[in-house]
């Protein structure tokens, strides 16, 4: 049996502990907590190990948006209430003024760093960004998970799980220098070796992940589709389909899925995308989204469109996970992180609530993720976010180089998982003696 991969690993907690700002180095004397984002208190018997003090607690899992106060002990959210004494606690992060959030989850990333082309490292760009749990999806195949689950989830602190590409060989062949996708040989799509794979690492690989645009798969894409449809049904998992300049229409692609099942870069532009040619929402995407498929951003280096989102949303087709599909080609820019990806939707329409809730609530609900994420109730896992809103003029590109020009975006302050502060959140630490 695996080990539960929500109760981490020995290694990985021994690299937190270092990476949090509480090292002797960084602990200064507390004399005014009032100008800074961390404060601390020295009771004799303190009822919380830190305490989240003053900020907007946004949880839509329990309908919530009011100034509350957070108190932590043990890794867990022990009280959620509108006024905890500071005396109560060991350490007070201070968040007035800031909104705080479950620690997001980013349902489509790609950290594969070294092996897989896309991938990046997943702590600097995600777990120092708010973002505590996260989805790679696809970058590992059955040949290179095993190395993908030593060298990166057993090692980063970000939460990391996993979608395992139907191909053996997962990301690992198409780069801007080897333009050959990973299904334009079917040879490597191997559904007995994908199944054996996921029954051997159920707690980190959370279903299978196709892609199916031409250069990936060519005039493949339903032969793939189908091979990854066996096997996600064979261990009763999701499967996550990438679409966009497809052979197949995205009707028959539509056709093959069934409720749980993910569609992801929802709101591309180009051929094979949810509009039709006068703009409109195709029927078949309404009839998929009545009978439970479900729609994911997934905005990419190629994959999100401003005025495809912007259509779509006045026709009252909203996503119901936002995600930043942040990887090698688009990190410092257009997506930056999942951050930003939220604020352009906020640009879009969408309320803080809602953008919130679709990088926690039902980001916790799309994969079967261990109980107690994407949320701050009693009893669920300390995983917190600390956000600025700031208003001004921010200019957001899409990945077709459109510009829209936003006025609210919401930058990462300081990231608490099960209970620990992440170190490199840019903000300063205070433990009393």
């Amino acid at each position: 049996m695996c080990q539960s991969h929500l109760s981490g690993h020995t290694h990985s907690r021994r690299d937190f502990l270092r990476r949090t700002l509480i090292a002797d180095s960084l602990v200064y004397a507390f004399f005014d907590h009032s100008e800074s984002l961390l404060g601390a208190a020295s009771p004799a018997e303190a009822r919380f190990d830190l305490l989240v003090k003053g900020g907007r607690v946004v949880d839509p899992s329990q309908g919530l948006s009011a100034l509350r106060d957070i108190g932590i002990r043990n890794g867990k959210i022990a009280e959620v209430s509108e006024s905890i004494a500071e005396s109560k606690a060991r350490q007070v992060l201070n968040a007035r003024g800031k909104i705080v959030t479950p620690g997001l989850i980013d349902v489509h990333v790609h950290v594969y760093d070294g092996v897989a082309p896309l991938g990046i490292p997943a702590d600097p760009n995600c777990i120092a960004k708010g973002v505590t749990t996260v989805v790679d999806a696809g970058s590992s195949g059955a040949h290179t998970f095993p190395g993908f689950r030593r060298y990166v989830v057993n090692v980063v602190d970000t939460r990391v799980f996993a979608l395992l590409n139907i191909s053996v060989v997962g990301q690992s062949t198409l780069s801007l220098d080897n333009q050959h996708g990973e299904l334009l040989d079917l040879r490597y799509a191997n559904p007995k070796l994908a199944i054996r794979t996921i029954e051997e690492n159920r707690d980190v690989i959370l279903g299978i992940k196709v892609r199916l645009s031409r250069n990936i798969a060519g005039d493949n894409d339903l032969a793939a589709l189908n091979l990854a449809k066996e096997a996600a049904e064979a261990v009763r998992l999701p499967l996550m389909v990438h679409i966009g300049d497809t052979h197949t229409s995205l009707p028959v692609i539509l056709s093959r899925l069934a409720k749980g099942d993910v569609i992801t870069h929802s709101f591309r532009g180009g051929e094979g995308g949810i509009l039709d040619a006068r703009g409109k929402v195709l029927a078949e995407v309404r009839a998929a989204m009545a009978r439970g498929v479900h729609f994911d951003v997934g905005h990419g280096a190629g994959s999100f469109s401003f005025e495809t989102a912007e259509k779509a949303l006045k026709q009252d087709v909203v996503p119901g996970t936002i995600s930043s599909d942040v990887h090698q080609f688009n990190v410092n820019g257009p997506v930056f992180d999942l951050a930003t990806t939220l604020s352009k939707f906020l640009h879009l329409g969408l309320t803080l609530d809602d953008v919130i809730q679709r990088a926690s609530t039902n980001a916790a609900n799309l994969f079967g993720f261990p109980k107690g994420l994407g949320t701050l109730k009693t009893g669920a896992e300390a995983d917190v976010a600390v956000f600025s809103l700031v208003e001004g003029d921010f200019e957001f590109e899409d990945a077709l180089k459109a510009k829209r020009l936003g006025h609210r975006k919401l930058i990462p302050q300081a990231t608490v998982k099960a209970g620990r502060i992440y170190g490199s959140a840019p903000i300063p630490v205070v433990q009393a003696g």
